[in-house]
């Protein structure tokens, strides 16, 4: 049983994605998150486009290079611009050495047309991960006790 990360959005219900647009400034970008409890939102055209994407490291790295960070500073000139997409139908393990190569927290996923379908972070990952390694664990569990019980007769 490979998840993917169809699996995924399903379970974790993300296909409610945040996001705010190239222009919000980065004090609604920050208050969003608060208000959701989330690490990035994605950057959004007016067109419905993908533009970016805005996070907690892309605001404390601009805070430490001592730009003086204002709240009114337009989101585009913070968020990152190379985006990473995945689709529904990659697995979970592919996404999590995806992320690890790339270095990315967050990946949209998109459908055969590019269209938005929801939003996967390293912690979905991660989750996903151990459940699969939990349920795997799980089977052979049982199937070990299944073949002792045959062993010892107690299974005819």
């Amino acid at each position: 049983m490979e998840t993917t990360i169809r699996d995924v959005i399903r379970t974790t219900g993300r296909t409610i994605v945040h996001s705010v647009t190239p222009d919000s400034t980065v004090m609604q970008a920050l208050n969003l998150m608060a208000e959701h409890n989330i690490g990035a939102v994605l950057v959004m055209e007016s067109s419905g486009a993908l533009a970016g994407v805005f996070s907690e490291r892309d605001f404390a790295r601009a805070a430490a290079r001592g730009g003086g960070v204002a709240g009114e500073t337009p989101v585009r000139d913070l968020m990152t611009a190379e985006l990473y997409t995945v689709r529904p139908e990659q697995t979970v393990q592919e996404c999590m050495l995806f992320v690890t190569e790339r270095r990315v927290r967050h990946l949209p996923v998109t459908d055969d047309e590019g269209r938005l379908v929801g939003l996967v972070s390293i912690g979905d990952l991660v989750k996903a991960a151990i459940a699969e390694k939990e349920y795997l664990i799980a089977e052979k569990q049982a199937l070990i006790s299944r073949l002792q019980d045959y062993i010892s007769g107690t299974i005819v």
